[in-house]
């Protein structure tokens, strides 16, 4: 059975990766080629995605209110 992806990350480690927040939650930007290589795509403030080690998030879920305004601040970015 296949996994489902989170719709959001938290990072927990940003070593080596000074673009990253550590403890911030991300966008996650879905991308099945970066998962086999071991990464995850996520968008910045920007709206910009890119590509980092998926070991530096935890890949989280929210209840529906949180979801959406989470949502609606990332498009508001």
């Amino acid at each position: 059975m296949k996994k489902e992806q989170s719709e959001f990350a938290l990072c927990v480690n940003n070593a080596g990766h000074d673009d990253l927040e550590a403890w911030k939650v991300y966008r996650v930007v879905g991308d099945p080629k970066a998962a086999e290589v071991g990464c995850l795509g996520v968008m910045d403030e920007s709206g910009e995605d890119y590509l980092y080690p998926a070991d530096c998030f935890v890949q989280v879920t929210f209840p529906d209110k949180v979801r959406q305004r989470l949502l609606a601040a990332v498009r508001q970015a």
